[in-house]
Parts: structure tokens; C-alpha cells; sequence
């Protein structure tokens, strides 16, 4: 990388480079550090788990509208006696040996002390110095499958991106490496190796966990010392760290001081206020400190390494033991026909009071995290009962797994995994084409990624069906929506009029009592929300507080919600519904950052595609999302790859992308996927060494300078 920055001007580098350039600013393109490979596991840490603002939402909501109503909004009850988790109860052990590994201990001993001089040690020895979405992954065993040996599948979603963060790799060194690294699969630009794939002898799949691991603490500073903060009845040091912000328009610099407690960071302070055009400096009224597993110090890349070269069930777990952040639910399947899944990532073990869910005391350690749930005690299975495993975000264990951890490491703590999960609507949806498809081939998992049936639209679209219309026009358009298959196909004209129903629902339900401090997604948790308040017809949640004469009911926002989108449906796209199409209104735009942002058409129009027509919704396998708030069904985050991995012949294992290799607008590469990724088309992920050379186009040697190496 730095070669071929050294190599060339920054003209040469990138298209946005020589477009900075002709503004005069003078810049120089920094060289790749190991540190930026290290510091690119924490961003894809924040972009996946990172929920700073919930906690402080959550307890404005608390003294505005009470716990019980802030609840059944974000975390209404998870539905265990009626959506599949990842491990079934009947793959839950009866007990663990409280021996394993060492792990029969209290709580405490399981803490970051020792982990975080291993880590920092990994760290020096690399450098020679001494916040993102959901998944689906899913995996069958033989018995499920035309070879008789398991099949997995795997698609992450993202925010859309162009270039996209995933690409294609095939990493093959049989020579100097014990055991050989030979893995084919998708990674990131900073990764140390394959993140998913498979190797000669494994493949596995990622989903987010969205465990809770980040806490928010209120802190007490000394009013005599703001580098102090009261501790169990003493005043406590803070460490203080100098920042520089530069930016690249050529302003000023800016530099903040950073205090930082045992609990974390002070992330209140250093405000920007736009009218002056300054940072405030320290805020002792309101110093709130972020504990999160993230700012630990982590050996993500270590596991990485590992994963690619791990060859059974054993060296791939424990390979996991080194993945921290963000945590993973990783499912497994390899060559002897064996299935399994693990929970990756270090999880928060609270005092039994304290759920973590809004900001607490942070002058005693009454809550401060007691350790971490021991690798050996997180969930994992192998080769289980049915068959089956699949991990769509959603919780990885039914209530028996927390009675085992309060056997094996105490009672009077909580062991809660469940953060920001999803309520399992794309894993049901799953489970059912399984169970239909038998038995399964890789042609056969390529449609179920594209699968547009939106499982909570059949829990509501019952209750409209309740309504009695006045307006003869509605009925008939209630009637015409009733006859729709729940499917979020481009071409469906009745996912228009139901999408614009379920933002009005949202909206009415939701909005008056929130206000403006809580952005309205209409995600898996707003679903499964209003699939819970529709049992109550008379929820405080119905009522619109902004009407004083009135107290409405679930029927009344039903027949409100609908007549709005109808009006609203008309209004937009006609009164034809024949010229309706979902794809017409759910549009995926691949925009590339900074100049497809800039305003200038010309550069806007090089590097930015589509308009791209897409089915698919928020609870649908194929997953795009939009925002409810936003007023616009514009998608806001897709599969960003797509893989189906056939360890009966690697050979014919697929993949995609969802843009291109290159992320030179006028590369051949720069879009090349794009079109196959709307069909929900697939490539071969190349293997052997005679495929690939078969495929040969351009070929690019990198030689280190006087290594005396022959050409190859």
C-alpha cells in the first residue's frame, strides 16, 4: 500500500484526490499504518454495536412517559414461546462442568485484569514497538441437503456504500505458514485476512449479536479539581489526553483535552457550539462516562488470522477466543459434515440490579461490570437436533441458558445478552423455506437470500380487515390490499399502499409521545411494538395526546393510518394503481463519499449509481431498509454481499457484492456487480488454483524490494 502511495501524486491516487487538488489546498496522503488495520476493528465496532444515545433516551423517556410505556417501545418483551432462538432448549447442556477451562469461579475472576496487558502486548508486537446493520447466516446439516453434506449461507446488511466495505478474496500461502492459509471469501479493506468464507476444510458465517455492551455513568467531579471524580467516598484522578482535529479544508486547528475515568471516557465535554464557532472545554454539570467493550484493548486480528487457518470444530472455537468486539453469532460447517454455532465477543456481566439500560450512579462500584460471561459459558452448539441453525440478529438463547450461567458462576448478577436484537421475523421467514425446500442446493439458497415476504404485514393486515368503512372507496381499497401476498416484490403495487400505511401507523402511534428525541425507524422492535399493542386495543399507546376530547383506540389509528396512505398513495402516484410499483418508490442510490455529496452534477453523475428499484422492506430475508422519519421509502441499507458456501465442492460455492472490486469510478470494476446484485444473482467463489488461472484477466506481482525472489 505505501509503495504505491509513495509511487505516485495524490493526482494519480484517486479521482478524489486530484479533484481536492485543483481547490488549491495542499495535502499529502498519509502512508497505511498497522495502527490504521487495528483501529478499523473499533469502527466496525461502533458501526455495529455502538447504542451511546439509547441509554440516555431511555431515561428522558422514563420521566416523561413512564418505564412501562418507554418499554413496550424499545424493548417490549422478547417472544420466546413463539419465535425460534438460535439455540433450541433441547441443545441447551444440562449443566457445564464448572472445571472447564477453569471457569468455575465467581463473576469478578472472569475481569479484564491480565486480558488487557495480552492485548497490549499483541498490539506492540504488530507495531514493532512492543455504529453499521443485521445479517442472516444460516447453515443445514446433510440431512437437509441433495449431497448430503452441509450448505451455509450468509448476507450481511450495511449501510449502503460505493465503494462497498466488503470485496472478493482468495488468500493462498502453502509454503512458510504452519498450518497454510488457503481461504477464499469477503473482507474489509483493513482486515488481516478472510472475515467470512471458507478454507479447505471449514466455512463459516457472521450475524451482529447486538449484545448490550456499553454502559453510560454519571460522575460527580470534584468542584475544587476537574481532573477528579468522587470513587466509594474518595476523590479519584482522571487521566486527561490531548487531541488535535485537523481539518482538511485547511482550518484551523483544534485541540481538545479528553478526561478519561477506570469507567471510560468523558464524552461530554469539548461541545461545539456552531454560534461561536468554539469547543466549550469541560462540563462538570453533566460529565457522563461511556464504558464499552470496544475501548478495551482487543485481539480481533489475531482471530481473524486464526479462523482462516483453522481446520475443525476445536481450532475454529478456539480461535473465537480471541474475537472481542463487535460480538458475532458465527455459524460453522465443515468437510466430516458437522454443523455449529458460537457467540463471539466479550459480554458485561451487572450487578443484579442494575440492566444497563439507562445512565446510573458513577461514584461507587454498586454498578460497575463485575467481569465478563467466560468464553466457555457463552452459547454455542454443535451438531444440534434438528439440523439447523440459523442467526438472523435476533436472541441466541431461551431463558433456561441464564439459569445455567447463575449455576456456574453465581446468582445476584445478570447476565442479560440481549441488547438491540431483533424479533426474529427474518429467521422465522428462514425456518419456513427450509422446512419447504427439502432438500436444499446451492441453487436452491440463492432465491431464499432473496425472499420479499413480509411476515409482520400478516399480523397486521388481520386486524384492518376488522375495520368497518364509512367511505365505500376505502373499503373497496382495503378489500384490493387484503388480497396481497405479503410479498415486497419491485413490481407489486399493493406494497405501496401497505408501506404507506405502516409509516402512518408508526407515526400515530408512536410520534405524540416521543416528540422529537426518538427517530421512528419502523425496524423489527417498532414491529414486534405494535404487533403486541394490537392485542390491546385500549393501550395508553393508542390514545393521541395532542387530542383533549378524545381518547382513541387501536381501531381508531388502524382506520386513521389507512385512510391517510390511502390519500397519500393517490396523491403521490395517481389514482391508477396498474402504474404502482414498489420498485418505483424503494430505490437503492449508491452514493461514493465525498464528491457524490458535493452538489456538483458532473462529478455527482461519475461516481454515484442509480437509482437502483429494489424489493424487500425492513422484516424481509432480503433486507432494505428504510427509515420511517425520513417520509421517503429511499433505502437506507441493503445486503451488501451475498455467500453460499457448498462444502461438498467448494468449487461450487457463490458470492457477490454489491458494487464492484475497484473503487475507481472509471475502473471496469467500479459497478461490474451491481446489476447481478439487484437480481439476486450470484458468482462462483473461485477456488482451485486451476479456476482461478482459468478466470486470469489482469495480473498484478508484488515483489518486496530485494528479496532475491524469482518471478513466479
Amino acid at each position: 500500500v505505501n509503495a504505491y502511495i509513495a509511487d505516485r501524486s495524490p493526482s494519480e491516487l484517486a479521482l478524489e484526490y486530484r479533484v481536492l487538488g485543483l481547490t488549491g489546498i495542499d495535502f499529502d496522503v498519509a502512508p497505511w499504518s498497522p495502527v490504521d488495520t487495528l483501529v478499523f476493528a473499533k469502527l466496525m465496532a461502533w458501526d455495529m454495536g455502538l447504542e451511546e444515545s439509547k441509554d440516555v433516551l431511555r431515561g428522558a423517556l422514563y420521566e416523561r412517559i413512564g418505564p412501562g410505556m418507554t418499554d413496550a417501545w424499545l424493548t417490549p418483551p422478547w417472544p420466546y414461546d413463539q419465535r425460534p432462538t438460535i439455540v433450541q432448549p433441547e441443545d441447551l447442556p444440562a449443566a457445564h462442568s464448572a472445571s472447564v477451562d477453569g471457569f468455575g469461579l465467581t463473576p469478578s475472576a472472569t475481569g479484564a485484569s491480565g486480558y488487557g496487558q495480552q492485548a497490549w502486548d499483541a498490539i506492540g508486537a504488530a507495531l514493532g514497538t512492543g455504529p453499521g446493520g443485521g445479517t442472516n447466516a444460516w447453515v443445514v446439516s446433510g440431512e437437509w441437503t441433495e449431497s448430503g453434506l452441509p450448505l451455509l449461507a450468509n448476507d450481511t446488511h450495511l449501510g449502503i456504500q460505493l465503494p462497498t466495505v466488503w470485496y472478493e478474496i482468495g488468500l493462498h500461502c502453502s509454503e512458510g505458514v504452519d498450518p497454510a492459509l488457503d481461504v477464499v471469501g469477503f473482507a474489509f479493506p483493513a482486515s488481516l485476512g478472510v472475515v467470512v468464507g471458507h478454507n479447505a476444510k471449514i466455512a463459516w458465517a457472521i450475524s451482529n449479536a447486538f449484545p448490550d455492551v456499553h454502559d453510560v455513568y454519571r460522575l460527580r467531579i470534584n468542584p475544587a479539581n476537574p481532573l477528579q471524580y468522587e470513587w466509594n467516598g474518595t476523590w479519584r484522578d482522571m487521566t486527561v489526553r490531548e487531541e488535535t482535529i485537523e481539518f482538511g479544508d485547511g482550518s484551523e486547528l483544534v485541540t481538545i483535552h479528553v478526561r478519561e475515568t477506570h469507567l471510560g471516557p468523558i464524552t461530554t465535554d469539548n461541545r461545539f457550539d456552531p454560534a461561536i464557532g468554539e469547543v466549550s472545554g469541560f462540563n462538570d454539570d453533566e460529565a457522563l462516562a461511556q464504558r464499552w467493550t470496544a475501548l478495551d484493548p482487543g485481539t480481533i486480528s489475531r482471530a481473524v488470522i486464526a479462523l482462516d487457518q483453522a481446520g475443525d470444530w476445536d481450532a475454529f472455537r478456539t480461535a473465537l477466543r480471541d474475537w472481542d468486539v463487535p460480538a458475532q453469532h458465527f455459524v460453522y460447517a465443515d468437510v466430516t459434515g458437522s454443523i455449529g454455532y458460537q457467540l463471539a465477543g466479550r459480554v458485561p456481566i451487572r450487578a443484579a440490579d442494575f440492566d444497563g439500560l439507562v445512565p446510573t450512579i458513577g461514584w461507587t462500584d454498586e454498578h460497575e461490570w463485575k467481569g465478563f460471561i467466560p468464553f466457555e459459558l457463552l452459547p454455542h452448539v454443535l451438531n444440534p437436533t434438528s439440523g439447523v441453525i440459523v442467526a438472523a440478529n435476533h436472541a441466541a438463547v431461551p431463558p433456561a441458558y441464564y439459569d445455567l450461567l447463575a449455576v456456574e458462576l453465581g446468582e445476584g448478577f445478570n447476565y442479560r445478552l440481549n441488547g438491540e436484537i431483533d424479533y426474529a421475523y427474518r429467521a422465522e421467514r428462514i425456518h419456513e423455506l427450509l422446512a419447504s425446500g427439502v432438500p436444499h442446493t446451492v441453487e436452491s439458497f440463492g432465491p431464499m437470500q432473496g425472499d420479499t415476504k413480509s411476515l409482520s404485514a400478516g399480523e397486521v393486515l388481520p386486524y384492518l380487515a376488522e375495520l368497518a368503512f364509512e367511505d365505500a372507496q376505502l373499503a373497496e381499497a382495503r378489500d384490493w390490499l387484503l388480497e396481497w401476498d405479503g410479498r415486497f416484490d419491485p413490481s407489486s403495487a399493493r406494497a405501496v399502499l401497505y408501506a404507506h400505511m405502516w409509516d402512518n401507523l408508526v407515526r400515530n402511534v408512536f410520534a405524540d409521545e416521543l416528540g422529537s428525541d426518538a427517530q421512528l425507524v419502523g425496524g423489527d422492535r417498532e414491529m414486534w411494538s405494535i404487533r403486541c399493542l394490537l392485542e390491546e386495543p385500549e393501550n395508553p399507546w393508542w390514545d393521541d395526546t395532542e387530542t383533549d376530547s378524545v381518547v382513541e383506540t387501536r381501531d381508531d389509528v388502524l382506520l386513521r393510518s389507512f385512510t391517510e396512505a390511502h390519500a397519500t398513495a393517490v396523491g403521490r402516484h395517481g389514482a391508477q394503481r396498474a402504474a404502482w410499483s414498489w420498485g418505483g418508490v424503494h430505490t437503492a442510490t449508491f452514493v461514493s463519499k465525498p464528491l457524490g455529496q458535493s452538489g456538483v452534477g458532473m462529478f455527482e453523475a461519475l461516481v454515484n449509481r442509480g437509482p437502483i428499484p429494489v424489493g424487500g422492506m425492513t422484516d424481509t430475508i432480503s433486507n432494505t431498509r428504510w427509515n420511517v422519519s425520513a417520509g421517503t421509502f429511499d433505502v437506507k441499507s441493503i445486503p451488501a454481499m451475498r455467500m453460499v458456501i457448498d462444502v461438498a465442492d467448494l468449487s461450487r460455492s457463490v458470492g457477490i457484492h454489491s458494487t464492484g472490486q475497484s473503487g475507481h469510478p472509471f475502473a471496469k470494476d467500479y459497478d461490474s456487480m451491481l446489476e447481478g446484485w439487484r437480481d439476486i444473482a450470484a458468482y462462483p467463489l473461485l477456488w482451485t488454483r486451476e479456476e482461478i488461472e482459468n478466470a486470469v484477466i489482469d495480473r498484478l506481482i508484488l515483489r518486496p524490494l530485494f528479496s532475491g525472489l524469482p518471478d513466479p
